[in-house]
């Protein structure tokens, strides 16, 4: 098999990546270990930036998000009895985010790759990427009907998360890696019960951590912080319900709607860099190369910015020749990453129980929430942040489909 850009995973990186070079004439292929049920069935993430949102439209895969999905212009953080709204019409003009499942994203970027007859292979295994440090990249994989192959690429694109094969595959001593594991987990729970906000809720409390969202008019979201060890089966659904009332029924009026518990499962909190993002024509993007812990809601929304750039510097490449924008990729990306890691990092001490005798640390907690509730100035860094920055300004006059190049030459 030929290709220009072999991806490996069928999330949201490679599957937007993949689809984003087909705009640009840049053909793909797309590799995936698991079947096409289970990859539109994971749930994930649900908060998309303004700029994911808008990249997604941009794209031409946004016409269910914009139908379906729903848009929020705030967020609240419930403490101390009180509820403080964080209001991002007022405090970030014109910049929102939109609550739209990651699952949802990748069946509408699924069904865009094959309708324009993209090369999306499931059920492929043993993927080996090889010769990325020369000019001639291949990936070996086998596929579903038990045939091994391989498939030549000028570049080959790591977007098969953390446990993937992209990362471990570049030779050791490439690779500087940062890293923090938190002595927590987060419970989640997917409940078919309508919201019971029309916004997410972020709630401290001496219990720990509670997290109120939503995926539709009819589906809510839950975390609850528990031990990073915690057995699923310690929750069984009465007393999910009973820690959420105790953790978020804590303003006057509010009242939790319940109802049957469709999904449960428990994620540590960790995160994670390894830099730089490339090694030759091996470039990593999303969770293959770094992970935030989800109080920010920035994962999904990092590997969109990550493609969206890769894209950029490819068409560059085969348009002009210029490596530039490829040379810089890491960089550029990384610089976006450690924002949004210390971002995450900063809400994940703001609104989580560290360790219940540390009176001065819990004091320092408060303190900072009622700074952040009450000035203007730390609220609209805590808008910003959450709604997303804008995206660096890459070239605009890229030409949308590279020229041919004879064969077996490339820039």
């Amino acid at each position: 098999m030929r290709t220009q850009v072999g991806i490996i995973g069928a999330g949201p990186a490679g599957l937007l990546l993949s689809h984003l070079l087909h705009l640009r004439g840049i053909s793909s292929v797309v590799l995936e270990t698991r079947d096409r049920e289970y990859v539109e069935r994971r749930v994930r993430a649900g908060v998309l930036e303004q700029g994911t949102v808008d990249v997604l439209n941009e794209a031409g895969v946004g016409h269910r998000m914009r139908r379906e999905g729903l848009p929020h212009h705030g967020i609240e953080l419930r403490f101390g009895g009180a509820g403080h709204r964080i209001a991002f019409e007022r405090l970030v003009p014109g910049r929102s985010i939109t609550v739209y499942g990651q699952q949802e994203v990748v069946k509408d970027l699924i069904a865009a790759r094959l309708a324009a007859d993209g090369e999306v292979l499931f059920e492929v295994s043993d993927v080996v990427p090889d010769g990325f440090e020369t000019d001639k990249p291949a990936i070996s994989f086998t596929r579903a009907d038990g045939e091994r192959v391989r498939l030549d690429c000028d570049v080959i694109a790591g977007c098969d998360g953390f446990h993937g094969v992209s990362r471990p595959a570049i030779p050791p001593g490439v690779l500087s890696v940062f890293e923090r594991d938190y002595p927590f987990a987060w419970l989640g729970v997917l409940a078919q019960v309508p919201p019971s906000a029309e916004e997410l809720i972020y709630a401290q409390t001496d219990r720990g951590f509670a997290l109120h969202s939503m995926r539709s008019p009819t589906i809510s979201r839950f975390y609850l912080q528990v031990p990073p060890d915690e057995p699923v089966a310690n929750w069984p659904d009465e007393r999910i319900w009973a820690e959420l009332r105790t953790r978020l029924e804590t303003v006057p009026g509010f009242a939790l709607t319940t109802g049957p518990i469709i999904e449960k499962s428990v994620t540590p909190m960790r995160s994670f860099v390894a830099e730089p993002m490339r090694c030759g024509r091996l470039y990593l993007a999303g969770d293959a190369a770094h992970i935030v812990p989800p109080t920010g809601a920035k994962g999904l929304n990092l590997a969109v910015a990550d493609v969206r750039l890769l894209t950029e510097a490819l068409a560059a490449w085969y348009a002009t020749g210029s490596t530039d924008l490829l040379d810089g990729y890491s960089d550029t990306c990384l610089r976006r990453v450690w924002r949004a890691q210390h971002f995450s990092w900063w809400m994940t001490t703001l609104l989580h129980t560290f360790d219940s005798d540390d009176a001065y640390g819990r004091r320092l907690q408060r303190s900072y929430l009622d700074y952040v509730t009450s000035s203007d100035a730390a609220a609209a860094t805590l808008a910003e942040n959450y709604v997303g920055l804008p995206f660096e300004d890459v070239p605009a006059d890229i030409p949308a489909v590279p020229p041919a190049f004879p064969e077996g030459h490339r820039p």
